[in-house]
């Protein structure tokens, strides 16, 4: 990841790069990476995860289009 720093403004170039790992997922990664996790907790959760982000991408279909 690269984030250049713009006439010494190097509060600025903190703020962009925090906002790029947020959009990648990078703190949300090293928060499931302190502990280990099963393998079987994994999948769990993976699948509880898609089954959310479908029922959002439904939601928004349903206010969107109407059905």
């Amino acid at each position: 990841m690269y984030v250049s720093v713009r006439d010494n403004n190097v509060d600025q170039a903190l703020r962009v790069l925090k906002k790029k790992m947020q959009r990648e997922g990078m703190f949300r990664e090293m928060k499931n990476r302190r502990a280990y996790e099963k393998p079987s907790e994994r999948r769990a959760r993976e699948i509880a995860e898609s089954t959310r982000r479908v029922r959002k991408l439904m939601r928004k279909r349903l206010e969107r289009e109407g059905y």
